[in-house]
C-alpha cells in the first residue's frame, strides 16, 4: 500500500492549487458532531466547508478528522471533497483512513464517468461509475457531506456516490417538516428531511441556512449531533 500521507498530499496540491486561494476563500460553514452508535457515544467529527478561487478555479472545498472508536480498535478518517458551487457536485474526492481497516481512496470525474482508485491491504482496485450532471458524493460515517443535499426539492432524485462502499444509489428528498432541534444548550429551528433508496433512510435536520444540525441512519444506528454552537 502506498504512503496515504504522502498521497493526500499529492492529492491536495493538485486539486486546490493554487493555496493562497484558498487561504483567502469563504467559510460556508465549519464546527463538530458528536458521533454515536446505537447510543455509545464513538467520536468526533471536525470540519470545514469552504469557498474558494476566482472564474474556472471557483470551487467549494469540504474536508474532515472523523476520529472513532469502536471494539476497542480507533479508526481516523479524513475525506476531502471538491465540487462545482454551490451545490458542491462532485469533481475530485479523496478519502483516507488511518488505523484500522487502514485505507485510501481517490475519485475523480473523467468524461461521462467517476474513477475511483483504491489502495488498501489487499492492493490495488479501480472502480468506475456513471456521471450524472448533479452527482453527490456521501459516506455513510461522515456528517457534514449532507449539507450538499440541503436544496433537493421534494420528491426529486439525487445520484450518490457512496466510495468506501464502492456504490452509486440514488437518493430521493421526502417532504421536509419544521422542527425545534435542540443543539447543545441552544433549541434551533430546523428542517428535518428524510432521503431513501429502497429500505436505505437516512434523515437529515438542516438550519435556516442549510448547514447541517444532525444525521440519523436508523438501520446503523448512527448519529451525528452537532456540538458547536452556531451563529
Amino acid at each position: 500500500m502506498r504512503n496515504p500521507r504522502r498521497a493526500l498530499l499529492a492529492f491536495i496540491c493538485s486539486t486546490l492549487a493554487p493555496l493562497p486561494a484558498l487561504g483567502q476563500g469563504v467559510i460556508v460553514d465549519q464546527g463538530q458532531f458528536a458521533v454515536s452508535v446505537g447510543g455509545a457515544n464513538i467520536g468526533t467529527e471536525d470540519f470545514s466547508i469552504r469557498r474558494a478561487g476566482l472564474g474556472r478555479e471557483d470551487a467549494i472545498f469540504a474536508n474532515a478528522t472523523v476520529s472513532l472508536r469502536q471494539s476497542g480498535a480507533t479508526q481516523e478518517i479524513r475525506p476531502l471533497l471538491r465540487g462545482i458551487p454551490p451545490e458542491g457536485i462532485a469533481i475530485e474526492y479523496q478519502v483516507e483512513v488511518v488505523g484500522s481497516d487502514a485505507f485510501e481512496l481517490g475519485l475523480r470525474h473523467t468524461g461521462r464517468r467517476y474513477v475511483a482508485t483504491i489502495h488498501s491491504g489487499v492492493g490495488e482496485e479501480q472502480r468506475e461509475f456513471a456521471a450524472a450532471p448533479d452527482t453527490r458524493v456521501l459516506e455513510s460515517d461522515v456528517a457534514h457531506l449532507y449539507y450538499f443535499l440541503r436544496n433537493a426539492a421534494p420528491g426529486s432524485t439525487t445520484p450518490v456516490i457512496v466510495p468506501r462502499e464502492r456504490t452509486r444509489i440514488e437518493l430521493t428528498a421526502g417532504t421536509a417538516t419544521e422542527e425545534d432541534l435542540h443543539v447543545g444548550t441552544t433549541v434551533v429551528a430546523s428542517r428535518r428531511v428524510e432521503f431513501t433508496s429502497g429500505d436505505d433512510r437516512r434523515i437529515v435536520w438542516f438550519d435556516r441556512l442549510g448547514r447541517v444540525l444532525r444525521v440519523e441512519i436508523p438501520a446503523t444506528g448512527y448519529v451525528a449531533e452537532r456540538t458547536d454552537v452556531l451563529r
